[in-house]
């Protein structure tokens, strides 16, 4: 199956966080994206491996994405290195996508940074003719393919963005995928010891980051990437 999007995110929720809304609004359209999940979440706080593999597949279900897969890396230990360059490099080819959205280039977790840079590494690689690669039941090579643009996505840090993309009418979808995450987030009932983003703050926080992106383009909501190389455009008037 080619993908027009493939987002990945070192942890489920990752990409519901950072571009849930972006996400559904292009599924809205007809595209066809799919989410890959670096690892199992298996060292959070809160919840379970195995809650955070219902969570995730009742997420995906909300986003109504094509396909989700969890490469099960190791939680807080996966490196950027050969090993998992190549499963990632797998994927890339098995999917094909244009586009690949990844977490943030730097953020509190140390996993994100880790993820952006090993998920970039891998699109740049997955473009190269001599890295031989199959996959799992097919005998035959892998034919080199490099996503046309990387994006990366915002979470925890306020990083300036490089654009941002017009989301108004999504975020109720965005915040159901959110809010699947039932472990993770503020619940007044829960017993469960209180992380950075079990508070009723954090999961405010998403609704006002995304309306005062909006605000700077002039939009309800938005939400914002970065990216490694500049966006062109064909006319100043492709520009809001």
């Amino acid at each position: 199956m080619k993908l027009d999007i493939l987002a990945i995110g070192a942890h489920p929720d990752d990409v519901e966080l950072g571009c849930g809304a972006t996400l559904a609004k292009e599924i809205s359209k007809g595209k066809k994206v799919g989410i890959i999940d670096l690892t199992r979440g298996e060292l959070g706080t809160r919840g379970t491996a195995e809650t955070r593999d219902e969570e995730s597949a009742e997420s995906a279900k909300i986003l109504g994405v094509v396909l989700r897969t969890n490469m099960e890396f190791a939680d807080g230990f996966f490196v950027n290195d050969k090993r998992h360059q190549i499963e990632l490099i797998k994927m890339i080819r098995k999917y094909k996508p244009e586009i690949v959205l990844c977490n943030a280039i730097d953020d509190r977790h140390i996993d994100h940074g880790k993820g952006s840079k090993l998920v970039s590494d891998a699109c740049f690689l997955s473009g190269l003719l001599k890295i031989d690669t199959k996959i799992e039941d097919d005998d035959n090579w892998q034919e080199p393919w490099r996503p046309k643009h990387v994006y990366h996505y915002i979470q925890w840090k306020n990083i300036e963005p490089d654009f941002v993309v017009d989301v108004s009418g999504f975020m109720d979808k965005k915040m159901k995928a959110v809010l699947a995450y039932k472990t993770q987030f503020f619940d007044a009932k829960s017993k469960e010891p209180e992380t950075p983003i079990s508070s009723k703050n954090f999961t405010d926080s998403i609704e006002y980051r995304a309306r005062d992106l909006g605000r700077l383009i002039g939009v309800e909501h938005g939400e914002g990437f970065t990216t490694e190389r500049y966006v062109a455009v064909d006319s100043l008037y492709n520009l809001k």
